[in-house]
Parts: C-alpha cells; structure tokens; sequence
C-alpha cells in the first residue's frame, strides 16, 4: 500500500511509526531540506519524537510535495490547520484527483472558518465520499512509547473509513470506522478550545475541582455546536468526542492546556508561541468557532472566554470571575 504523508511534525512521525507496523510504502513530504536530509542519513526525526525509528525500507522522505503524491493510494495531511493552504499552494486540482485523503488535523482553516475537509472540497472539489478524518485520544508522545492509543476513522464512505482503520491497526492501536465526519471534526475542534481554556484557568489558580466542571459543561457546548452545524443522532459520550476532551483537558502531552496555562500565568500570545515552538491549534480555533457561532443564539461561555482574553486582551482575572458565574 503505498502512502503520502504531508507534514514533518510530531503527529506526522507518530502516523508513519503506527502505519509501518503494516506492510506500506510511505512517502514523507516535509517542508525542509535539511530535515529531510536528516531522516534519510540517521533514520530518525531530529526536531520531534528523536526516539522513533523511520524504516528507510518502508519510509522515503519527500520535498517535492507534486512527486511525493505521484503513484500513491492514500494522502495524510499532518500539518497545522493554518498552514494547509500555504503546504498545498503548489497543487492543482489533478494533483489530488481520485486520491483518497485523510486529514490527521485537528483545526480549522482560519482564513474561511472552515472545516479542512470542506475547504478541501471547495478549494482542489475533493468528493467527500474520498475523505476521512483520524480523531480519538491519542497523543504523538505515547505512540512513540507504545502506549495503548485508540483511534477512530470518521468518513461518510465507511468502505474508506473501514480501509483506513485497517491500515493504522496494530499490536498498541486500536481502531474503528465511523460515519460522522462533521460530528467528530467539529467536537476535535472544540476540545482544543477547551483544553486551552482549561490551561488559561489554572494557571490563574483554578484548581481540579474546577477543571471538572469546565470539562462537563464543555460536554453541553460541543453539542450546542454540532448539533446545530451537524444536527444527527451520536452518542458523545464515545472515545472520538469524550475521551479526545478528556485527553487533552488533562494531559501533560496537551500543547493546548500548556499554551493556555503559559496565558494564565501571565505570557502574551506570541510569547507562548515562540516559547513552546509547536502549534496549539486551540488559539486559531478560538477566533473561527466563535465568529461561525455569532449568527446563532447558544451559550458559549467557554469559547467566550477564551476569545475575550486571547483576542481582545480582556482582563484575566475578570473574564475568570464572570466565567465561574456562568458554569454550573
């Protein structure tokens, strides 16, 4: 089976380790030259999980994006939200007809508030039934440990949903297909806004008690979102919405907790980006959800606040006190 991998972050790594457990050709596609380079000569990724091995008989690394997806079956995309349009701006549509595309991105497109799937779909008029989403709780860090992770493959092909688990399942992964592509984008999307919001309120000293009842009002605030952008039957309480909040509310891998918690404790924006060097796609999040929300008349507290001291350089301690009046 061969595979075009887009992205050269953590995330990235983790999928290539989990897919050449099986029987793949992968082609790696990273933006620089020397990182590439690096991979090809050592067998590992220098900037992100140093510690897993890239089979230089199962992996190829790419930086000619066109030639990394000639004669492939399947196209990743691993790389921020923000930055998907600048990593494919060299593609035309014929580059990516008639491939079937996973997207491992947890975000928006923050220029069009858009989903990527959809902004695929209007951008390179890739069909739906061709593309799925890889969700669930599953850090990059624990993949490399070999932890018991659990995926969920979300398309509305559940034929290429069910091809695609099969590919990513091995001794330490565990997957399973799904239908719901918008249910579970949009409440991925969602939980990186929490998990940063959760950051944000302790490092203003909300304790766990507190963080508790964040993440069970979240609960009640993903479903406003996705049952009015995508009104269906689902059970949020599965690993694919649940256990992906509660993975990255809590989790010491969460970049969106720790970018948050950076917030609180007093760094500006860029600040905390330049110091973390990773991408929390919460902060992009934040500003698309809550403008796409605007027009509809929910509660959102959660993402008010964050958008209010993100974006509005609101006060703190003040967006903290009317935050605590507004959860129950």
């Amino acid at each position: 089976m061969k595979i075009t991998v887009i992205g050269g972050g953590s995330w990235a790594t983790a999928i290539i380790k989990i897919l050449c457990e099986g029987n793949v050709h992968i082609k790696w596609w990273m933006r620089n030259v020397e990182d590439a380079e690096h991979i090809k000569k050592h067998h590992h990724n220098r900037n992100y999980l140093s510690s897993v091995e890239i089979h230089p008989s199962k992996v190829k690394p790419y930086t000619n994006l066109k030639e990394a997806l000639r004669v492939t079956d399947w196209v990743v995309l691993a790389v921020p939200a923000a930055f998907v349009s600048d990593a494919l701006k060299s593609l035309s549509i014929s580059n990516l007809a008639d491939k079937k595309i996973i997207s491992a991105i947890k975000g928006m497109i923050p220029e069009s508030n858009q989903l990527v799937t959809d902004w695929l779909a209007d951008n390179y008029q890739v069909s739906h039934q061709n593309m799925g989403i890889i969700a669930g709780p599953c850090h990059a860090e624990e993949v490399a440990l070999e932890k018991q992770s659990y995926l969920t493959i979300a398309s509305p092909n559940m034929d290429l949903a069910n091809d695609f688990a099969d590919l990513m399942r091995c001794r330490y992964v565990s997957t399973s297909p799904l239908a719901d592509i918008y249910g579970v984008e949009y409440a991925a999307v969602m939980k990186n806004i929490i998990a940063l919001a959760c950051g944000i309120t302790h490092g203003l000293g909300g304790g766990d008690n507190f963080q508790a009842v964040m993440v069970s009002n979240a609960m009640q605030e993903i479903k406003r979102v996705v049952d009015i952008i995508a009104p269906m039957e689902r059970d949020l309480s599965a690993s694919a919405y649940l256990g992906d909040l509660l993975v990255t509310a809590y989790s010491q891998f969460s970049r969106n907790r720790t970018f948050g918690n950076m917030i609180g404790r007093g760094y500006g924006v860029r600040a905390a980006q330049l110091e973390m060097n990773m991408i929390a796609e919460g902060y992009y999040a934040v500003k698309c959800i809550f403008e796409m929300m605007q027009q509809y008349d929910v509660a959102m507290p959660i993402t008010n606040f964050a958008y209010q001291i993100l974006y509005k350089n609101a006060y703190l301690k003040k967006e903290f006190e009317d935050l605590k009046e507004k959860l129950k």
